[in-house]
């Protein structure tokens, strides 16, 4: 089972809210998810992000694999110290 960390939303019309989450890259955008890693909120000025760093840390090293938008929350939340390391990490294995 391929685990990816990537956004699911939960917000009204024109109203975006998003659960960060670890779910089967198979399932669809709001199908179920195995954990809710943390939150993005873009309506907030500035925007919110909230994120439990040791479940994200968790999933990381388990070799779940982020969405680009969940991977430039992740540099931002400071836990990845470079929004490009996964693209890094795919070219070696070429």
């Amino acid at each position: 089972m391929a685990v990816k960390l990537r956004l699911t939303r939960i917000g009204g019309k024109k109203t975006p809210f998003y659960r960060i989450v670890a779910m089967d890259s198979r399932k669809a955008r709001d199908g179920q998810y195995i954990e809710q890693v943390g939150i993005y909120n873009p309506v907030k000025t500035p925007a919110e992000i909230r994120i439990d760093k040791e479940i994200a840390k968790k999933w990381l090293d388990a070799g779940a694999q982020p969405t680009e938008t969940v991977r430039n929350l992740l540099y931002h939340a400071g836990l990845i110290e470079s929004a490009r390391i996964f693209e890094k990490k795919a070219s070696d294995k070429e």
